[in-house]
């Protein structure tokens, strides 16, 4: 394990929890893409709850995604089952939507069957220090550019606890609801993810 990827790698319970409320998702999806693989803490843990038919997880750094195909061993993930990429998730997501063409055949997927998971960088000014972290000053990327990126499909956005969740709420289409829910260990919140339907995908009946 790299230094930055210790210090990224979403805690085991948390992960495996994130895993276990996903399981319920809509059940036609079946392919998961990972968008910010890191070591792989999230792929694996997607990737063991046995919901998902293929786990697609994207890392743009070689030696952080070599220390999640080893984790992967180590954890017993069947090979097949996680298909790595080295790039950067935004360039794979904007050829995957606009021009799929220009990816190779098994990089390509059927976007009615897929939701992305996203676990992002928690940079910016305030994220350690502020009540209510305003999540439009995240950095590298913004809500702003997150959502943009990801609103086509289902996805779940894995965020710092003090998230402002009216910031959040605001992003559901016309009629749609957005859960968020609050990830423990010990009795104190690590994170927050939030469950957002995507603009082209229909509400469960």
């Amino acid at each position: 394990m790299t230094d930055d990827s210790w210090f990224g790698v979403t805690p085991e319970p948390v992960a495996n929890q994130v895993a276990h409320d996903m399981y319920g998702t809509d059940q036609k999806k079946h392919i998961l893409i990972d968008v910010f693989g890191g070591a792989g803490g999230n792929s694996i843990a997607f990737a063991l709850s046995e919901r998902w038919s293929r786990v697609i997880s994207i890392e743009r750094d070689p030696s952080t995604l070599a220390c999640a195909q080893n984790n992967a061993k180590v954890y017993g993930v069947a090979p097949g089952l996680i298909t790595w990429i080295l790039g950067d998730s935004f360039e794979y997501l904007d050829r995957l939507f606009n021009r799929p063409e220009e990816l190779h055949p098994d990089l390509r997927v059927n976007l009615d069957e897929t939701v992305l998971f996203a676990s992002p960088p928690w940079g910016g000014p305030g994220y350690r220090t502020d009540e209510v972290f305003n999540l439009y000053n995240m950095q590298p990327y913004n809500l702003e550019d997150l959502h943009t990126a990801y609103n086509r499909l289902d996805h779940a956005l894995f965020l710092p606890r003090t998230s402002d969740i009216r910031q959040i709420a605001r992003l559901a289409p016309p009629d749609r609801k957005v859960e968020v829910v609050q990830y423990c260990m010990e009795g104190a919140s690590k994170a927050m993810v939030a469950y957002l339907p995507g603009k082209c995908s229909k509400a469960l009946q």
